[in-house]
């Protein structure tokens, strides 16, 4: 094999895509600072345990596993960064107040999410701890919607579900992880024939529910079946009230419910949602209500918040132009050089050629040329 091949699903990320996705990484965060979130960079690697304890089996399967050779503990390369702000929140920062917390940057994956998905994502996340309210729910999504806006994606849409339905629906009945398991496949499969078969040993209320759900989707109809439906139980009633106010409080996008959709990690306790937009394979976002996250830290918060990956959203966007540019001839004369100074200070790209390379192209649209003109070197246009 050649030195040079990447492994599957891992690739170089070239000039104009770098770049672009840099803007994107500029653009998410500055959305995240106006709304009032601190960035956090939480490392890369650490230590097996912190990573994955009370994570669930999912995010297990898809963590990178290593021997640390300074203390011989095991060592995980991250795979979600939602665990580690949940770390930070609950020991190194421990206020007591609401704590809003953002970060950015790659996480890996041992199996890619789709056919053309990427092993190494570019995870964008905002996070609130601290308060309980469905107002730090909405928060949250809204965000996550200007997220979207402010790169300029089209006709966005949001799916919402609550993990405590199925919860409900399961509560008191003694299941082995691998039941589970096998459960939540068939209700995100849609698979009524496989769930009737898994769920034959079940309460009655508890089947009749969870065959429901498999039917449970689309707009905002689904919330008045599923209380015709749905066993009489609180959680259910609270998590459909929930699901009810949060579409109320959303304007300029459709709007579904899927109270079956169990994708993504098992941290989540209440309202989940899901981003789409035109074009894209599947969900931008996802996002919801973890509250039980930072118990493994010694310190159980209130916490809801959101993730995408900035590289699956450059696949959904137009190529950005090539950035415009001065073109400049290379000399060692003073008063060039301190006319190329001054263009970048100003915060112009000035792309001096080398002798040689006249013709070359690259990633910069040299619009314009730095020319010597009446002994003063001035910008004009190409």
């Amino acid at each position: 094999m050649s030195a040079w091949v990447l492994p599957d699903h891992i690739a170089d990320v070239l000039p104009s895509e770098a770049r672009h996705i840099e803007e994107l990484r500029r653009n998410l965060l500055d959305m995240a600072r106006c709304y009032g979130y601190e960035l956090v960079m939480p490392p890369l690697l650490e230590h097996l345990e912190s990573l994955l304890t009370g994570a669930g089996q999912a995010l297990d399967l898809q963590t990178f596993k290593l021997v640390d050779q300074l203390s011989g503990r095991m060592m995980g390369l991250r795979a979600d960064s939602t665990p580690q702000v949940a770390r930070i929140d609950a020991h190194l920062l421990n206020r007591q107040g609401v704590t809003r917390l953002c970060y950015c940057g790659p996480v890996l994956h041992t199996r890619p999410s789709g056919p053309h998905a990427t092993r190494e994502p570019m995870q964008f996340g905002a996070e609130i701890y601290g308060h309980a309210g469905l107002e730090a729910d909405l928060e949250t999504l809204q965000l996550a919607l200007d997220c979207l806006k402010a790169v300029q994606l089209p006709s966005l849409s949001v799916d919402l579900a609550d993990a405590r339905i199925v919860n409900a629906l399961l509560q008191g009945i003694a299941l082995d992880s691998e039941a589970l398991n096998r459960i939540h496949a068939a209700l995100a499969a849609k698979d009524s024939s496989e769930l009737s078969s898994l769920t034959t040993h079940l309460p009655m209320a508890s089947r009749q529910g969870l065959l429901a759900l498999v039917q449970l989707y689309g707009d905002a109809q689904v919330l008045v079946e599923a209380e015709k439906n749905l066993p009489s139980l609180p959680a259910i009633g609270q998590a459909l009230a929930n699901l009810k106010w949060l579409a109320s409080h959303l304007e300029g996008v459709g709007v579904t419910f899927d109270l079956a959709d169990l994708r993504g990690y098992s941290y989540y306790t209440g309202a989940r949602f899901s981003v789409y937009a035109q074009g894209a394979r599947d969900a931008l976002v996802r996002g919801g209500r973890y509250d039980e996250v930072g118990a493994v830290f010694g310190r159980t918060r209130p916490a809801t918040g959101f993730s995408l990956d900035i590289k699956a959203l450059v696949e959904v966007l137009a190529p950005r132009p090539l950035r415009a540019a001065v073109r400049a001839p290379w000399r060692e004369t003073a008063d060039l050089r301190a006319a190329i100074a001054n263009l970048r200070a100003q915060g112009e790209t000035v792309v001096c050629v080398l002798p040689g390379h006249e013709s070359e192209v690259d990633e910069f649209h040299c619009d314009r040329e730095l020319v010597q003109h009446a002994g003063q070197w001035v910008v004009k246009v190409i």
